[in-house]
C-alpha cells in the first residue's frame, strides 16, 4: 500500500498517503471484502434454530383423556388377578390332597406356559392389518374364564391343566398391557412416556392389595376357592373398562376435542385484515364510473 502509485494522484500532483481509504482500487475492494462477511453471517443468524423446549418427566395431562382414564382402571382391576392364583395354587391343590412335590410341579407348569403366552402375544400382535385393543380384551375376557375354572379343578390333572390354561393366558395380557399405551387407541406413542409412569403407579396399587385382599377373603370364608374368585372378579371390571377404551377414543373425546379445537380457532383468529387505502379508492372509482355509464345511457 505505500508503494502503490496511482496515475490520477502523478496527474494531480497529490502526495499518495498510505491511508487506505486514498489508495486506488482499494475503496472498491473493501466493500465487497465486507459483503461476503455480513453475506456470510446473516444466514447463520437465519438458519440458527431456538432450542426446543425441554420434555416433561411427569406430564398428568394424560389424565384429562377418557381412553386413558378407563384404561388406567382396566389396570387397576385386572392387577387384582394377576398375582393371587400364582400364591395360593399350592394351598389350593394341598387342600385338594395333592402332594407337595406334584404341587411345585403345577406351579412351574403355570411359569413356563406364561412363557409361551408372552412370544404368542408378541407374534399376533404384530400381524398387519390388526386392531389390538380388541385382541387384548379376548385375552382379558379368556383370563378371567380361567380364574373361574380353578375351583371347579379336581386332582392333580385338572389343576394342571387350568394352571397352563392361566399361565398362557395371564402371559398374553401381562407382556402387551403396558406396550398397548403406545396405540392411537389409547394415547399414542408421543404420549406413552408420559402415559406409562402413571399406569404402572395406579397399577401397583392393585398390585400392592390384591394378595392381602385374597387373603382376607379366605381367612373370612375358610376356602382357597374365594381368593380366585375375587381375582375373577376383579378381571371382569377390568374387562369392562378396556372394552370402553375404544369408545372413548372414537366417541366422546373426539367431539370434546372438536369443541377445544373451535374454541382455539375462535381465540387465535384476529379481525379480518384491512384493505389498503388505495383498493378503496379504486373501488369507489369503479362505482362512479359505473354510475355515469348507466347516466348516459
Amino acid at each position: 500500500e505505500q508503494t502503490c502509485t496511482s496515475i490520477e494522484s502523478i496527474d494531480s500532483g497529490v502526495d499518495i498517503t498510505t491511508s487506505p481509504s486514498n489508495v486506488p482500487g482499494k475503496t472498491k475492494a473493501e466493500p465487497k471484502s465486507e459483503e461476503p462477511k455480513q453475506h456470510g453471517q446473516n444466514p447463520v443468524e437465519n438458519n440458527s434454530t431456538p432450542p426446543e423446549p425441554k420434555t416433561k418427566l411427569l406430564d398428568f395431562s394424560v389424565m384429562r383423556d377418557y381412553s386413558f382414564i378407563c384404561y388406567a382402571f382396566f389396570g387397576l382391576f385386572a392387577t387384582l388377578g394377576f398375582f393371587a392364583p400364582s400364591l395360593y395354587i399350592i394351598p389350593l391343590s394341598r387342600s385338594l390332597g395333592i402332594g407337595k412335590d406334584h404341587s411345585a410341579y403345577i406351579l412351574s407348569a403355570m411359569a413356563i406356559a406364561e412363557v409361551f403366552g408372552r412370544i404368542f402375544a408378541g407374534w399376533v400382535l404384530n400381524k398387519k392389518p390388526i386392531r389390538k385393543i380388541y385382541i387384548e380384551l379376548i385375552c382379558v375376557i379368556l383370563l378371567s374364564v380361567a380364574l373361574v375354572a380353578f375351583p371347579f379343578a379336581s386332582g392333580f390333572w385338572g389343576l394342571m391343566i387350568c394352571s397352563v390354561y392361566f399361565g398362557f393366558m395371564l402371559g398374553t395380557v401381562a407382556g402387551t398391557h403396558i406396550p398397548l399405551l403406545a396405540e392411537d387407541d389409547v394415547v399414542g406413542i408421543e404420549r406413552m412416556s408420559s402415559a406409562a409412569g402413571v399406569y404402572v403407579f395406579i397399577q401397583s396399587l392393585a398390585g400392592l392389595a390384591g394378595p392381602p385382599l385374597a387373603g382376607v377373603l379366605v381367612d373370612t370364608t375358610k376356602n382357597y376357592s374365594s381368593a380366585f374368585y375375587s381375582c375373577a372378579a376383579g378381571m371382569v371390571l377390568g374387562a369392562v373398562f378396556l372394552a370402553l377404551v375404544r369408545p372413548c377414543k372414537t366417541g366422546l373425546c373426539r367431539h370434546h376435542h372438536q369443541q377445544q379445537q373451535l374454541q382455539v380457532e375462535e381465540s387465535t383468529a384476529g379481525p379480518p385484515p384491512e384493505l389498503p387505502d388505495d383498493f378503496i379508492d379504486m373501488d369507489i372509482g369503479k362505482a362512479e364510473n359505473s354510475g355515469k355509464g348507466s347516466d348516459s345511457v
